[in-house]
């Protein structure tokens, strides 16, 4: 599998003259590299491409106009300086490995380029941050297994898993127009149905978090043309952190027959860093299916994926509320615990000649863990809203309130390799 391949930017010994990079337990260690969009704070000026080093950010523009490159990396740098990084990822995985492998050069110990790129940093506190690309698409699977099961007990306890869940990828279309960075979220209002015979047009009392991660399509597909498991692997460009927020007595009224419509389509949340599918090469596993569990399908399947398509990313949920001093944490559970891996998502969606688009976004829908505890979603961790959590302080939640604020993080280590990982993602419901 291509995407898999260690070289000598995943080196553990290898180390960045950025000192915060060097830092025990950092997100963006030399090892990661991740591709973000930013302007400094308070300015005017247009969005243009960075990296995340440590606490820093290398200004792409910048190392373009005051750094000199290899011959080769000029073209791969020039879209990236002017914020493009939509025509970036079009060029391919040749291009995204090459400018991976001279970054890493030049912000390694002793390059020669440091004292040029010194002067092309940025604090992250003194940047504002967008998008980290433009979305083309969005679309929501529904790949966490045991996510899946807990919601489905709720609605029917006989049979929570429908027949087709082990069989095909399940998803539904979602708003490009709503993915945003999250930092404020606005509380929908939709119609809910009570015990009167005609439904309500009001705020939606049941707000809730998704925890999962977005796919990050890199490169174009054709109209009719189908992509094979290696092909899909090699279209993807990275991950980042998702919250596709719910409104869940908007989606019990309007749900049947055609699925998730306003309850879903309102918001969107994604952090602001993209950690390439290179930086996370180190943390590929084989995919792994319960025993007695039927196969995929030939066209879902291949022995690259069997043997490293899923991906150990540990997600975590936390909740502040407008009262408590620190965040308090929900559960923690694992990209390991998807049925479908980042490549299956990627390989279904385009099986019947659907064209996908550089910044395509795939959600892979909520990650819930095996245990009780590790839901991804209120809706899980509450029972439905019959079990309120206590948090520190003694407040209660069984839903969001109004300035409660969900917190998101993701991060991959494994004994070998050096910890990366996305950030944070933060958002605060407003009414």
């Amino acid at each position: 599998m291509s995407a898999a391949r260690l070289d000598a930017t995943h080196d553990p010994l290898l180390l960045s003259w950025v000192e915060s990079a060097n830092r025990p337990g950092a997100d963006f260690p030399i090892q990661n590299l991740p591709l973000g969009r930013f302007r400094p704070r308070r300015s005017d000026e247009p969005l243009r491409a960075g990296v995340a080093i440590g606490d820093q950010i290398l200004d792409l523009r910048l190392a373009l106009e005051q750094c000199p490159w290899a011959d080769d990396v000029y073209p791969l740098l020039g879209p990236l300086a002017a914020g493009d990084v939509n025509s970036f990822m079009a060029m391919g995985r040749s291009a995204w490995r090459r400018l991976r492998e001279a970054l890493s050069e030049a912000l390694a110990e002793g390059s020669d380029q440091g004292p040029f790129l010194e002067l092309c940093l940025l604090p992250q506190a003194q940047a504002e941050m967008a998008l980290p690309c433009r979305i083309a698409e969005f679309t929501e699977f529904h790949a966490g297994i045991h996510h899946a099961a807990a919601v489905g007990w709720l609605a029917r306890p006989d049979h929570p898993l429908l027949p087709n869940y082990k069989w095909v990828p399940l998803a539904c279309h979602g708003r490009a127009s709503s993915v945003g960075l999250g930092a404020e979220v606005r509380r929908p209002r939709g119609q809910v149905k009570g015990a009167a015979e005609a439904p309500e047009f009001v705020p939606t009392r049941r707000l809730d978090f998704e925890l999962e991660i977005g796919v990050v399509v890199g490169r174009a597909s054709a109209p009719g043309e189908p992509l094979t498991m290696a092909q899909a692997e090699d279209t993807i460009f990275g991950l980042v952190l998702l919250n596709d927020w719910s409104a869940r007595d908007l989606l019990a009224w309007e749900g049947a027959p055609l699925g998730p419509f306003l309850g879903k389509n309102f918001a969107t949340s994604i952090s602001p860093w993209i950690v390439t599918m290179e930086a996370l090469a180190p943390f590929r596993r084989p995919q792994v299916r319960p025993a007695g569990d039927p196969p995929p399908l030939p066209y879902l399947d291949s022995a690259a994926n069997r043997a490293a398509g899923a991906l150990d990313v540990v997600l975590e949920s936390w909740l502040a509320t407008p009262a408590m001093v620190q965040p308090a944490p929900l559960a923690t559970s694992s990209l390991l615990d998807a049925y479908w891996t980042p490549a299956q998502l990627v390989a279904h969606h385009a099986s019947n000649g659907c064209p996908l688009h550089p910044g395509d976004l795939l959600g892979t829908g909520a990650i819930s863990g095996p245990q009780p505890g590790q839901g991804a979603s209120l809706l899980e961790l509450t029972q439905g809203g019959r079990q309120p959590l206590t948090l520190p302080g003694g407040e209660q939640r069984v839903f969001l309130h109004d300035g409660d604020s969900v917190i998101l993080r993701g991060s991959c280590q494994r004994r070998g390799a050096v910890r990366i990982g996305f950030g944070t993602l933060v958002s605060t419901v407003r009414g």
